[in-house]
């Protein structure tokens, strides 16, 4: 799937930053509100990867009022239901339809060819078309941070990490965060499970503990529920939350929270849908654009690891450090990265590999 990858984003065209445009004010009355349907991979939970797009979606409203109609689709398999969903929206006579799963790429882009004149969002899509925009976040930068938050807490040395696919954007955050752990306490490991889904709250549950009963005291993931962060209140562990703030499922556990905020770029694109000024793009934003976030810290963080974490943040925005900077070996022993060397974006996105630190393999 992945091997056309870096021709893809070799040719995309990327969008301009968001502050450029998120909060200019609309530059002309429209005669009728645009359709913005929004298509969700799992229910509207009150945290996580649904959660979080469902909020940049109550900031379009916010931004737009009147002049803005949003629907939501919620709990939609990939494939066919993805597909068929997706289809109706158009049919509807939407004007832009955000798809905010990977799995419904495919799907978007056979109903885009049939509907010309409606625009698509694919969200962590890589396959774009003259109607058909893709975005993403840097997820890794947080992830880096969030692993030297773990790196400095940690008593056994071992994290847990509880994963989906194996797909570079997972083995993306997966490296950053053994990284950004063994960067301040080298003799780090990170033990990696995979369970082949995004979500399946028991299976995430079951995971965790697995990996608590091999001795990580600090743990992450890459699923959608919060069942690992109450995993980690229930047994008096650290956790990192993702997606969203967790506190309230994982009050003693969290220690930061990952978090990816859609509102600007949703705003940005339904505006110029409004002023028909909407291109098709692609874009991939961090902390620097205010796609990725770090904070929400828990009562377990000593201050000294928040003010390090938050200028941390502060240096990755400014381009002042770089998650995926040599030297860097691959768990086998292979050098990845040469001494003083920087992964290129185009490296990052074909990632498939885990880093020295990471404990198991890139396959389930």
């Amino acid at each position: 799937m992945y091997k056309n990858l870096a021709a893809v984003f070799a040719a995309a065209c990327f969008l301009p930053p968001l502050s450029s445009l998120a909060a200019e004010p609309a530059q002309q009355a429209v005669k009728s509100p645009v359709k913005a349907a929004f298509v969700y991979v799992t229910p509207v939970f009150e945290a996580g990867w649904t959660h979080q797009h469902d909020e940049g979606r109550k900031a379009v409203e916010k931004a737009l009022g009147a002049s803005v109609k949003t629907t939501l689709v919620e709990n939609v398999a990939e494939g066919a239901d993805a597909e068929r969903v997706v289809r109706d929206l158009a049919q509807q006579g939407h004007d832009i339809i955000f798809t905010t799963s990977f799995g419904y790429m495919e799907p978007t882009l056979k109903v885009a060819h049939d509907f010309p004149n409606v625009k698509f969002e694919s969200i962590t899509g890589y396959k774009t078309q003259a109607n058909v925009s893709t975005a993403n976040a840097r997820y890794y930068e947080g992830r880096y941070l969030a692993g030297v938050a773990a790196g400095r807490m940690t008593q056994s040395h071992v994290a847990g990490y509880v994963a989906g696919f194996p797909i570079p954007e997972v083995l993306q955050g997966l490296n950053a965060f053994t990284l950004g752990m063994r960067s301040v306490n080298p003799q780090a490991q990170v033990k990696v499970l995979w369970l082949n889904t995004w979500f399946d709250p028991a299976k995430e549950r079951d995971a965790a503990m697995t990996l608590f009963n091999q001795s990580a005291d600090v743990i992450a993931f890459h699923t959608a529920s919060s069942a690992v962060m109450a995993a980690a209140q229930e047994r008096g562990k650290m956790a990192i939350a993702y997606h969203s703030d967790m506190r309230k499922v994982a009050p003693d556990a969290q220690l930061l929270a990952v978090t990816h905020e859609w509102g600007a770029y949703y705003t940005q694109r339904v505006r110029q849908v409004q002023q028909g000024q909407w291109r098709s793009g692609n874009v991939w934003g961090g902390t620097k654009e205010g796609m990725v976030r770090v904070g929400d810290f828990g009562p377990k963080l000593p201050l000294k690891v928040r003010e390090e974490i938050l200028q941390l943040q502060k240096e990755i925005a400014l381009g002042k450090r770089h998650p995926f900077t040599g030297p860097m070996l691959d768990n086998e022993g292979k050098t990845m990265v040469a001494a003083g060397q920087t992964l290129s974006d185009l490296q990052i996105l074909n990632m498939n590999y885990a880093v020295m630190g990471v404990v198991g393999k890139v396959t389930p």
